[in-house]
């Protein structure tokens, strides 16, 4: 039997991956074997969740992902004795539209009957946090608040005002964090800085671990987690791009979902990691190829520099199909200008021209209905996922667009990405099919 709880918040901000990790690596120092995964669109927070429970990460997304595979996904990571899911945003954050489908922690909540331990960033406040868990326990039937974590904590005298505030509700605390800066993950423009970035990664999981077990209820913490209800039923999954798919994969390249790598394993395809940042290009044995998102705007020089990697990318294309997702996209294009106001010369497979100088933050949900074959499916295809990134586009060229894109809510967007020949790009990231 598998125990699951969801770490929410009424906000992002309020320090939820904090305190998941602090408690996965707590769980894992008593010898728990504790899985975590990470509700809705987010490559970076998974990674942490492998490092502290040494089990890959796994995203649920109630509204990029069919009811069956989000089942079929909690069901095999139900197969640990403890299951951490940490929402994204608010708990109640999503897209209007149907119910149970709104992209939001909540659904999550709610589908697997998992108890929500609720993350109060308490700073600027005292006794009105009371009032927010109050609204958060009435808010919705199906969702139940077991406990409030209490962070970012002023003084002893703060966190007895909240404790006296909290105590009518009969909602238990069950952690009481007090404010400091040797806690907080260094960020950047997409999120926190990668895990495989960070030297010192053991060090501050250990440091977290260290916070939990003095400022969590550990074993309140476990006799809250409920059995999970996640009943395993066959999944639709997008099928792998090829039998043998070269993959691109290092600090420039690193944004894939793991269910889809998973998926395509399980269905025979076998992946051969190459690094373009190493100026290495596509194994000739591969029948597809593939760049995933990441960061190429940090990395601009190297890559424009990588003649070899750039080279051999070219010779593959000329008979296999090579897509580009995000950053992937961005580095199929002619040119990418850094942050800097630099233009570096990308592969030129595609026409596309971006700016990470001219930045501008696109984010949201989307459906993408393919207009031609590529590596996510045969044209007429319609695909879940998401856009998220700050680069501008400042040329097409004159390739022909890969998609009709959708919002979240159905509106259609417009034409998007591009495809020549066998190379196909677009910013969009696919997670399931529609």
């Amino acid at each position: 039997m598998t125990r699951a709880l969801m770490i929410a918040a009424p906000r992002s901000g309020s320090g939820k991956t904090t305190v998941t990790l602090g408690l996965l690596c707590a769980l894992r120092r008593r010898g728990i074997d504790v899985r975590a995964a990470k509700s809705g669109p987010d490559y970076i927070d998974p990674a942490f969740h492998a490092a502290a429970t040494g089990q890959a990460g796994l995203n649920l997304d109630s509204w990029a992902m069919p009811p069956d595979l989000l089942g079929a996904l909690a069901a095999q990571a139900a197969q640990s004795e403890v299951l951490v899911v940490e929402g994204a945003m608010g708990l109640f954050d999503g897209v209007p539209g149907t119910a149970g489908r709104s992209g939001a922690g909540a659904d999550v909540a709610a589908r697997l009957n998992l108890p929500v331990l609720l993350v109060l960033d308490v700073s600027g406040q005292s006794q009105s946090a009371a009032a927010i868990a109050r609204g958060f326990m009435a808010h919705d039937p199906q969702v139940r608040i077991a406990g409030v974590i209490l962070n970012r904590l002023g003084s002893a005298r703060h966190e007895r005002l909240i404790r006296e505030a909290m105590a009518p509700l009969g909602l238990p605390v069950v952690g009481a964090i007090p404010r400091s800066e040797a806690l907080v993950l260094p960020e950047r423009h997409l999120g926190l800085v990668q895990a495989d970035e960070h030297g010192d990664l053991p060090a501050r999981l250990a440091a977290l671990a260290d916070m939990a077990e003095r400022h969590l209820d550990l074993d309140t913490i476990l006799a809250l987690a409920s059995e999970t209800t996640a009943p395993s039923a066959p999944a639709r999954h997008l099928p792998p791009p090829g039998q043998r798919i070269a993959l691109a994969r290092d600090a420039a390249f690193s944004f894939l979902y793991g269910h889809l790598l998973a998926a395509w394993r399980e269905a025979g395809a076998e992946m051969v990691p190459f690094s373009p940042l190493a100026d290495e290009g596509p194994d000739e044995s591969c029948d597809a190829c593939w760049l995933p998102g990441g960061y190429p705007e940090l990395h601009a020089g190297t890559l424009a520099a990588a003649g070899r990697f750039k080279t051999q990318l070219a010779h593959f294309a000329q008979t296999r199909p090579v897509h580009g997702e995000c950053g992937g996209y961005m580095a199929l294009g002619a040119a990418l200008v850094d942050a800097a106001g630099t233009a570096h010369a990308m592969a030129g497979l595609l026409g596309i021209e971006t700016s990470f100088a001219r930045r501008k933050m696109t984010l949201g949900y989307r459906e993408a209905h393919l207009l031609a074959p590529c590596p996510l499916g045969p044209a007429g295809t319609r695909v879940r996922g998401h856009e998220f990134h700050y680069a501008t586009i400042t040329a097409r060229g004159d390739d022909a667009p890969l998609a009709d894109l959708s919002d979240a809510q159905g509106t259609l967007i417009g034409a998007e990405g591009s495809r020549r020949g066998h190379v196909t790009g677009t910013f969009f990231h696919a997670i399931a099919p529609a």
